[in-house]
């Protein structure tokens, strides 16, 4: 079969068509491809934005192997393996390496001293010959999978990549330059405290008084953005789980998605089964698996498994610091897709989750630039803890967060089930590498630079944790995390105010303020409870009774307000059998103030350590997502 009976069969769209016809036909004449299996793939390539080489690919139609023999073919030259890349000679270009890695080429000299091009992806070949000097543009080309290119660009340029990824961020916008006045920080710490036990010592009515009259004005800030947020919410009504239109033929992006990686021997089986659950077409799907160098029992685990050819791995240099940013930034060069997603370890998302995702950036506006997803929990049923963790993250991201947006303020990300457009994600600089709730802190990075988030209806179930000290360990990062992104955010309020706007500005201050304080000042708020129970209060010589009785009868309104919002939250079928458990949360959110003070005591020490959590740690496994009904599926609020 040549080239004019596939133009007579399925008509060409442009020169990457007649390219691969070329291709094609080659493979048709070798009995590797049949003929209806290559009009089948473009048919396909119709409706994606994907290059027939994937479709092949992806389609299990032919293997990667016999692909780049046909394009070797095609091109009169060879293919190379990662050995012989590595003893033929650099040859220096004026282009980033992180250009290189994204579009999986290297330029050489080949044995017999004439330049060349290895490449792993030849519909890249026209952007390498359109930016490559003038005397390589006509380079013969070299054929490697794209995996042994790009590792290869990598370890050429070790040094450079390692460094970039721990500095992508803008200075300005990072806490990376803590690094460099520990010792300063600590001094103003000491100098700190010892000012405040000095004057506890002296004035301890009053200090006492002011940290006993901020914890109340937190409180009762925390409260009316909460009742907001709830309102607002409610307003909205239900969430509808809108499937996009059957006649829509606007041909899906490229999405990558990056799945960090650190010690989950446990749990790669398992993700691996979950991301096959995956509706979205496999040709328009790179899932990447984010992995340290240093971590070779996983990386062992996954060389066991046969992983598609839509998912593979990427090892991360050892280097500092050691966390989930850092590695993100390194992998995010790696990544082929326009929509760049982030899943963890122990996700399970819905099905067709990534085509909601790519069909609701299609219809949104260029200034929305990330999109969130809701997370829930698949073991809730597992302890108390378990259940009062569900509810928490119920009440978070189905009804404050989505409250929040919808009022415009600016919105915290959670760490997984986030989608963003590439070119506004690389034009910030990615993840801030040294902040360990970097999630939250490149959500206020999007707003302050004129992009927005939306809430998506769609749902990645995760593990809760289910043990304590693993539970404070945990929420003690984010609550690190947290203040480092408010001290950096905050270093020019004057600027922040400007870049956000007054009525965002004030709802990142009620929300960051309130959230920090709530948690190290919890204990003066829960000292109020001496007054119902008719036992003395350190603040009666400077109060009467009936004063504190108010301040008591405002603690427990506040209190009735977030058990309201709790039980509005688990109001759904899937979450109904949590109502009971709610009353209880009164005794979990205490946990809180420990993580508080241990996240304090690192902010000071060790403001980049990145205390991982432990997963694989409940009873109960992930259902497959296609296997979970309906309803489960179904976003239940109120």
């Amino acid at each position: 079969m040549g080239i004019s009976e596939l133009r007579q069969t399925y008509p060409f769209q442009d020169a990457a068509d007649v390219d691969a016809a070329e291709v094609e036909s080659d493979l048709v004449r070798q009995g590797i491809l049949n003929v209806r299996d290559a009009i089948l793939a473009r048919q396909m390539r119709r409706h994606c934005d994907a290059g027939m080489d994937r479709i092949l690919v992806a389609e299990g139609l032919v293997t990667r192997g016999d692909l780049l023999n046909a394009h070797a073919r095609r091109f009169r030259s060879r293919q190379v393996d990662a050995t012989e890349i590595a003893a033929l000679d650099p040859i220096v270009v004026p282009l980033a390496p992180r250009i290189l890695l994204r579009y999986a080429f290297f330029p050489v000299t080949d044995r017999d001293g004439h330049p060349a091009i290895v490449c792993g992806a030849p519909e890249a070949l026209a952007f390498a010959r359109a930016h490559l000097p003038a005397d390589l543009r006509r380079a013969r080309v070299l054929m490697a999978p794209r995996e042994v290119v790009q590792a290869h660009v990598a370890d050429h340029f070790d040094e450079i990549l390692t460094d970039a990824a721990q500095a992508r961020v803008p200075l300005a916008e990072s806490c990376r330059s803590w690094a460099h006045s520990h010792v300063r920080r600590l001094a103003w710490v000491l100098t700190g405290l010892t000012a405040l036990v000095v004057a506890t010592l002296f004035f301890p009515k009053a200090i006492l008084t002011v940290l006993m009259g901020w914890a109340a004005f937190t409180l009762v800030v925390s409260a009316m953005t909460k009742l907001l947020a709830f309102v607002a919410r409610l307003a909205e009504g239900p969430v509808a789980t809108v499937v996009p239109a059957v006649e829509d033929k606007t041909p899906l992006p490229r999405v990558s998605v990056l799945v960090p990686l650190f010690r989950e021997t446990e749990m790669v089986h398992a993700l691996v089964a979950r991301l096959s659950q995956l509706t979205y077409p496999k040709c328009l799907l790179d899932v990447v698996l984010v992995l340290e160098e240093e971590d070779s029992m996983t990386q062992a685990t996954l060389a066991q498994i046969d992983l598609p050819s839509w998912i593979r791995m990427v090892v991360v240099p050892d280097g500092q610091p050691r966390t989930k940013p850092r590695a993100m930034n390194f992998a995010l060069d790696f990544c082929e897709g326009d929509i760049i997603g982030i899943f963890d370890a122990e996700d399970a998302p819905e099905p067709d989750q990534i085509t909601r995702v790519a069909r609701h950036f299609q219809q949104a506006p260029p200034e929305v630039a990330c999109l969130q997803g809701i997370l829930d929990y698949y073991n809730p049923r597992q302890n108390w803890l378990a259940r009062c963790f569900t509810i928490e993250y119920a009440t978070w991201f189905r009804t404050i967060l989505p409250g929040m947006a919808r009022l415009g303020f600016a919105i915290p990300l959670g760490g997984t089930t986030l989608y963003f457009r590439r070119d506004a994600l690389e034009a910030l600089g990615g993840w801030d590498a040294h902040n360990v709730t970097e999630d939250a802190d490149l959500g206020f990075r999007l707003a302050r630079h004129g992009f927005r988030t939306e809430m998506v209806a769609t749902v990645t179930e995760e593990e809760a944790n289910c043990r304590t000290w693993a539970w404070i360990k945990q929420r003690s990062r984010w609550l690190k995390g947290y203040m480092t992104t408010y001290l950096v955010h905050m270093r020019r309020p004057g600027l922040l105010y400007r870049q956000l706007g007054a009525w965002k500005f004030w709802g990142f201050q009620a929300h960051f303020v309130t959230a920090l304080s709530q948690v190290v000042l919890a204990p003066f708020l829960w000292s109020f409870w001496l007054v119902f129970l008719g036992l003395p209060h350190p603040l009666d010589p400077l109060m009467s009774r009936t004063a504190l009785l108010a301040f008591g009868a405002l603690l427990l309104a506040i209190e009735v307000l977030n058990l309201t919002i709790y039980m509005a939250s688990v109001t759904g079928p899937k979450h109904r059998h949590l109502l009971a458990w709610v009353p209880t949360m009164h005794l979990y959110l205490p946990l809180g103030a420990v993580a508080a003070y241990k996240a304090l005591y690192e902010l000071v020490l060790k403001p980049f350590f990145w205390d991982k959590t432990q997963h694989g740690l409940s009873l109960t496994v992930a259902p497959p997502p296609a296997t979970r009904s309906a309803s489960d599926q179904r976003i239940q609020f109120p």
